[in-house]
């Protein structure tokens, strides 16, 4: 599925790759904007793949603020969305970032998440 998609524009590109960098900064709520205005202009699997990136990094922004539920809420889609484009896409290792985030979503599950948890890098 992922593969047959039209490669995202410049202009969305310049919004994805600050995103992914705002991300792996840990300055998730920055990154949600910023993927958003790529979202925005997407369409198809294009906009099902951004919208997965987004809610990863919404949840992030609830995880840090304490927000179990609706980190849990949002991590859930977020996978559920980014699945079908492993291993990868857009030059970024989806595989990878969905295996770095099983077991957050299971402490997040078992309501049991580490004080000193710490956010997957997006690769």
């Amino acid at each position: 599925m992922a593969h047959s998609l039209p490669p995202l524009t410049e202009s969305q590109q310049r919004f994805f790759r600050e995103g992914i960098r705002l991300f792996n900064e840990e300055k998730f709520f920055e990154c949600h904007e910023a993927l958003e205005q790529a979202w925005l202009a997407a369409s198809g699997g294009q906009k099902l793949f951004l919208q997965g990136l987004i809610q990863v990094a919404v949840a992030m922004h609830h995880l840090r603020r304490n927000n179990l539920e609706g980190a849990g809420r949002l991590l859930s889609a977020g996978i559920q969305k980014l699945t079908p484009f492993a291993p990868a896409h857009e030059s970024i290792e989806i595989g990878r970032l969905l295996s770095d985030l099983q077991p957050l979503c299971d402490q997040i599950a078992s309501r049991r998440v580490a004080c000193d948890w710490q956010p997957p890098r997006i690769h």
